[in-house]
């Protein structure tokens, strides 16, 4: 009788464990689904593109505009001073970045703040000013003119909201280069060595550029490795699969993003993966080719781009084709 309940056991081991694996994906499925509804109600979205006669054409693959506000409107006096960043009333864009993703592969191209470009209806001037110009419509069309690329999808945002996301996610790790870093403007006080960063830290280190001698571009790598870097802990399992970490990191997430009209749940999460892609090291991360660095009348100093190998570099992503050596800044 041992043997034959032995046998029978044996036998129901299959169906026993069809039906807990059926009902674990059915636990998961209903927790995403629960999750993917939660968040599309969460989106915050914007006017981010105009259309005008000259617009470019549709590329292939996927190009995102990615901003990163300076606006203190949202920020206390005491928020301001503890992530330095003062109390100018401008409003424009610390960072400006160009995601491309498709066959190639994940391209994430900055566009230095300082870059001196025409921007429609106002003559030429430093990119950034754009969005205080005519807001995200504006930086859109001033990019897209600037790069001939179609902008598919908007991003944008801000100090206070960095800040949360980076310390939603407990913190990331950002090993900084020989010599250190300190810069009494942005707060940035880091010695040499890889360490961990919460969200006021990570903000004064890619905001320093005052004393780097490499100015806005410096700045331009450090904003390319924090991102890089958040991209890599976001997708971690240690914050992926326990809810009590996943829904606060997403919670901040999209009280940070303000988004096209036109981009749900699921653009953001294919933007999200393929962002931890140029991580991992599967893509490519470059700034736009610079020539020099003018100081103009009544501007200041500028970024001109090197217009040969920014043509190359930006042909590359309208045919979403790698990008050549000879593009690469």
């Amino acid at each position: 009788m041992a043997d034959r309940g032995s046998r029978t056991g044996r036998r129901r081991w299959p169906k026993r464990l069809a039906l807990s694996l059926l009902a674990l994906v059915l636990v998961v499925a209903a927790y995403g689904t629960g999750l993917y509804f939660w968040a599309g109600s969460r989106v915050r979205t914007t006017d981010a593109f105009t259309e005008y006669e000259s617009r470019p054409g549709q590329g292939k693959g996927t190009d995102w505009l990615l901003v990163g506000s300076d606006s203190r409107s949202s920020l206390t006096p005491e928020q301001r001073k503890e992530l330095h960043v003062g109390n100018d009333q401008g409003l424009n864009t610390d960072t400006i970045m160009v995601l491309h993703y498709g066959d190639s592969g994940p391209s994430l191209v900055s566009i230095p703040r300082d870059s001196y470009v025409a921007i429609p209806g106002h003559g030429k001037g430093k990119i950034n000013s754009a969005y205080a110009l005519g807001g995200a419509p504006l930086l859109t069309q001033t990019v897209e003119q600037a790069t001939g690329l179609r902008v598919d999808h908007y991003a944008e945002v801000n100090f206070l909201g960095f800040v949360d996301v980076v310390d939603a996610l407990g913190g990331v790790s950002i090993c900084v280069p020989e010599g250190g870093l300190r810069d009494e403007k942005s707060g940035a006080d880091f010695d040499a060595g890889c360490q961990d960063m919460d969200g006021v830290q990570a903000l004064r280190y890619v905001r320093a550029r005052y004393s780097d001698p490499q100015g806005d571009l410096g700045r331009v790598k450090r904003q390319q490795q924090l991102v890089s870097a958040v991209a890599k802990k976001a997708v971690s399992l240690s914050v992926l699969l326990p809810p009590w970490n996943l829904i606060p990191f997403l919670s901040a997430s999209l009280d940070a993003l303000t988004v096209d009209k036109d981009t749900g749940v699921g653009a953001l999460a294919h933007m999200g993966i393929e962002m931890e892609g140029l991580s991992s090291g599967s893509g490519a991360t470059t700034t736009v080719p610079v020539a020099s660095e003018p100081e103009i009348a009544g501007v200041g100093d500028v970024v001109e781009w090197d217009q040969v190998k920014a043509d190359r570099l930006f042909e590359a992503l309208r045919n979403d084709t790698p990008i050549p050596t000879s593009a690469a800044n």
